[in-house]
């Protein structure tokens, strides 16, 4: 993806997954570039603006309004007087590519494996993420569920951290995390939630069956309607006086028991 770069007349510069300038945003979107999501100054309209806002929303791409400090954080302040090249808007190219539910239910199924998800709810922090992605690959988890707001970006970061792991399992980018579950669920997909409540040791826990396994964000946990969704919480027995663990240590400590649970 690094080695993506437009010439134009208002040349924009790239760094990393970014593309910055309303022309090449939209050349990178129509000509089948995998865009993660968008900023566009708020209030900004005309012709091209409405060009990306359609050309976004025929390829499932989010769109954020923001004030032009946010696109200026983004695009580094102008230099020697210079207006910034942004023209407004701000592209974010995709690191990884993204699979539906279905997809990854088929490919456990191609393996002769029972599926092994793991959904992230509200993880916002790019290194847990990383961290989380690489203990998922290495303990055989078939696909990565994150949603498309409210979670930490697959971003250059995210996959350093992951040590690549990132760039080699399957992940879905929801938009409800919610139907998704219950699309699971009809499916035949068992979903563990890791919460403290009415929860059972992990030890105890049927995890040779097809299943899913949801972690929440650190300090809120899972949300509300998604517990109410899972069949099972789970949770991880400790010894000592400190009330958790950081979620990326406490999903590598699930998933090694699924693991051996699946010998």
């Amino acid at each position: 993806m690094g080695g993506f770069c437009i010439f134009t007349p208002v040349m924009m510069k790239q760094r990393e997954n970014i593309i910055y300038g309303r022309k090449p945003l939209l050349d990178a979107i129509t000509g089948g570039k995998r865009i993660d999501r968008i900023l566009i100054q708020k209030g900004l309209a005309g012709e091209e603006i409405t060009k990306i806002k359609s050309a976004a929303a025929q390829n499932g791409i989010g769109i954020q309004f923001v004030p032009v400090e946010k696109i200026e954080r983004v695009a580094g302040r102008p230099q020697h007087g210079k207006e910034a090249n942004h023209q407004g808007v701000i592209g974010f190219l995709s690191m990884v590519e993204y699979y539906s539910p279905d997809d990854v239910i088929h490919y456990a199924h191609d393996r002769q494996e029972d599926p092994l998800l793991l959904i992230l709810d509200g993880v916002t922090d790019v290194h847990n993420i990383g961290a989380i992605g690489r203990s998922a690959e290495c303990f055989g988890v078939h696909g990565l569920i994150v949603p498309e707001t409210g979670s930490a970006q697959i971003n250059p970061e995210a996959i350093k951290a992951s040590a690549g792991a990132l760039t080699k399992i399957n992940i879905c980018r929801e938009k409800s995390l919610v139907t998704t579950i219950k699309y699971l669920k009809a499916h035949g997909i068992k979903v563990f939630g890791a919460a403290l409540n009415g929860a059972v040791d992990i030890a105890s826990a049927d995890f040779k069956v097809p299943c899913a396994i949801v972690m929440g964000a650190e300090g809120e946990g899972i949300s509300d309607a998604i517990l109410r969704l899972c069949d099972e919480n789970i949770k991880i027995p400790m010894k000592g006086t400190t009330e958790s663990l950081n979620v990326s240590v406490s999903a590598a400590v699930i998933l090694y028991e699924v693991m051996k649970q699946r010998g």
